[in-house]
């Protein structure tokens, strides 16, 4: 399958525009149009930054234009190929994380509302393959079934109507989205998982929402997994099995990488000294810190903040303040900054 070109001036940078809307929950916010929840975006990223394992409550459908990555969902790594299309509900965790550099991607946003609005009774079976995602869902489509090639052409053709303003626009757009729902109807047909799958995962999910909406606020503080597991009215045994059944992840590495790209936050867009960044983000030995940024990030925090803040100017009082304050409005009014990266 050869690399498709697509024109430098309309993609955007993977890590830019999906890191910054991530919150404690591991949850991507979107932001759709309300009227017309619907996107298609192309992203590339030339810098070995990968945006962090999160889920979301829209569908995505991400068609590999050129390069290679791998795919994270929940505890599996899928192999991630050129011309492959993956698909991704709602209730599991996920990340890509690229094994070339640069991988350029097209990807389809879409809330399940906009096909179930229309009322009609067969509207569900639409959305069949992203409610029955269980741990051996097959979340790749390979380029050989020719359904990938046929999905990323009807992805142009929404991409060419949107921002669809005019009611035929809508109806062109809804029709292609039906067409490339279609495609996965017929190509997971075979597949015997189940919608109760679905449901039992986003019951498993309510039971962490006091942890997570506890992280959002208090992730700077200490906690181990006996008070996790407290929040959640849990044995701590369970907790870790189920924590990591749900998520993909074990809760301390799910909680430093929560505090990391906190950290990352502070480094770009305030001159807070490193040593005040790695305590109020809850790492309370620097040089811990340090360790545990590099080996999400790839880099020093210090060589972090010089590729993306060049201007800023370690241990300014002032800019500390400022920083500890930006940190405070941040965790109490859910706002996050718009440069992470």
């Amino acid at each position: 399958m050869c690399a498709m070109r697509i024109p430098a001036q309309i993609c955007e940078d993977h890590f830019r525009v999906v890191e910054p809307q991530i919150n404690a929950e591991g949850i991507h916010v979107w932001p759709f149009d309300p009227s017309f929840p619907v996107d298609v975006r192309f992203m590339t990223t030339g810098l070995r930054q990968n945006v962090r394992t999160n889920r979301h409550d829209y569908f995505e459908v991400m068609y590999l234009c050129a390069g290679a990555a791998d795919l994270h969902v929940q505890d599996r790594l899928l192999p991630f190929h050129e011309g492959e299309v993956s698909v991704i509900g709602s209730t599991v965790y996920h990340r890509l994380e690229g094994r070339t550099w640069p991988f350029t991607v097209a990807v389809l946003f879409f809330q399940p509302d906009l096909i179930l609005a229309d009322g009609g009774s067969d509207c569900a079976e639409y959305l069949t393959p992203f409610l029955s995602q269980d741990s051996r869902f097959p979340h790749i489509v390979p380029a050989k079934s020719g359904i990938p090639g046929q999905v990323f052409d009807l992805m142009q053709r929404i991409r060419a109507e949107l921002p669809a303003g005019s009611v035929l626009a809508r109806l062109s757009v809804k029709t292609y989205l039906k067409m490339i729902l279609i495609l996965l109807v017929n190509q997971y047909s075979s597949y015997a998982g189940t919608i109760e799958t679905f449901q039992r995962q986003r019951r498993a999910l309510e039971r962490l929402r006091p942890l997570f909406q506890y992280l959002e606020k208090h992730y700077g503080e200490p906690i181990q997994v006996q008070g996790a597991a407290r929040i959640c009215g849990m044995s701590e045994s369970h907790f870790m099995n189920f924590f990591k059944r749900t998520t993909g992840q074990s809760f301390m590495a799910y909680l430093n990488h929560c505090r990391i790209e906190r950290a990352q936050a502070l480094l770009v867009t305030t001159d807070v000294a490193m040593s005040q960044i790695s305590q109020q983000t809850g790492f309370c030995d620097q040089s811990y810190f340090g360790t545990v940024f590099r080996r999400l990030v790839g880099m020093t925090p210090a060589a972090y903040r010089r590729k993306f803040r060049p201007d800023a100017q370690e241990g300014d009082a002032g800019a500390a303040l400022g920083g500890a304050l930006t940190l405070a409005a941040t965790a109490n009014g859910g706002k996050r900054s718009p440069a992470l990266s």
